[in-house]
C-alpha cells in the first residue's frame, strides 16, 4: 500500500468523525451481506454477520456517549448563526441543535435501557423519541443543505466569468455545490433510514427490509468516506 494512501488511512483513523465513519460503514455493509447470505439460505454467515453488524452499532453508540461536550461548544460557536448567508439558514441551524440536544440525553436513555442498566416500564416510548428526535435532526440538515445550494446558485449567477480571479472563484463554488449536492443525497438516504425506525404508521416506519436498510445504510456510508477525502482535497486547493 502507497505510503501516503496509507497515511491518510491513519489521519482519518486518529479523529473521531473518521472512525465513526469507519465503523459505520462496516456496521451497514455487515447488516447488507447478512441479508444476502440469509437470502441465499446460507444462515451460519447470515447470523455471523449480522452479530458483527450489531457489534458495530453498540460500539457507535458507545462512543456517541461523550458526544455532549462537544455538541455543547459547537452550539455555543454557533450561536444564533450570525456567520451563515441568511436568517432562514441560521433559523434551522439553531432549531436543529436545539433538537440534537434533545436527542442526546434520550439516546443514552435507551443505551442504558439496552444494557441492563435501567429498565423502565415502557422502553418502547424511549426508542420512539430517539428515532423522532434522529429523523428530526436529518431532515432539518437536508433542508438546510437545500437552502445552501439555492444560495450558491444564486451567488453564482452573480460572478464574473470573464475575468481570471471571478473564474477561479466560480471553479471553487461550483465544487462545493457539487459537494453540497451530495450531501443532499446522502441526507435523503439517511433520512429514509431514520423514518424507517419510526412505529408502524409514522411515515414509512418498519416497512424496510434488513437488505434495504443495509443498502441504504451502506451506500450513505460509503458515500460520507467519498466525501470525507474530497473535502479535505477541496480545501486544500
Amino acid at each position: 500500500m502507497p505510503n501516503h494512501i496509507l497515511g491518510e488511512i491513519c489521519s482519518m483513523l486518529d479523529t473521531y468523525t473518521g472512525r465513526d465513519k469507519i465503523v459505520r460503514t462496516l456496521c451497514y455493509t455487515a447488516k447488507l451481506m447478512s441479508a444476502i447470505q440469509a437470502e441465499k439460505g446460507n444462515d451460519d454467515y447470515a447470523k455471523k454477520f449480522a452479530i458483527f453488524s450489531t457489534k458495530m452499532s453498540q460500539t457507535r453508540a458507545n462512543l456517541r456517549l461523550f458526544d455532549d461536550i462537544p455538541m455543547i461548544q459547537y452550539s455555543l460557536e454557533y450561536g444564533l448563526g450570525e456567520k451563515e448567508p441568511d436568517r432562514m439558514m441560521a433559523m434551522i441551524g439553531v432549531i436543529t441543535n436545539i433538537v440534537d440536544h434533545l436527542y442526546y440525553p434520550v439516546d443514552k436513555i435507551c443505551w442504558a435501557i439496552d444494557s441492563k442498566i435501567l429498565n423502565p416500564k415502557n422502553p418502547e416510548k424511549w426508542d420512539t423519541l430517539n428515532s423522532v428526535f434522529w429523523a428530526a435532526s436529518i431532515y432539518l440538515n437536508l433542508m438546510k443543505t437545500i437552502r445552501l445550494v439555492y444560495i450558491m446558485r444564486l451567488h453564482r449567477q452573480n460572478i464574473d466569468k470573464i475575468e481570471n480571479e471571478s473564474a477561479v472563484a466560480l471553479k471553487k463554488l461550483e465544487a462545493k455545490e457539487r459537494m453540497e449536492m451530495i450531501s443532499i443525497f446522502r441526507l435523503t438516504l439517511d433520512f429514509v433510514h431514520a423514518s424507517s425506525t419510526l412505529p408502524s404508521g409514522w411515515l414509512w416506519g418498519g416497512k424496510l427490509s434488513t437488505f434495504s436498510v443495509g443498502l441504504i445504510g451502506s451506500t450513505s456510508s460509503l458515500i460520507g468516506l467519498y466525501q470525507y477525502f474530497a473535502k479535505k482535497r477541496l480545501a486544500k486547493s
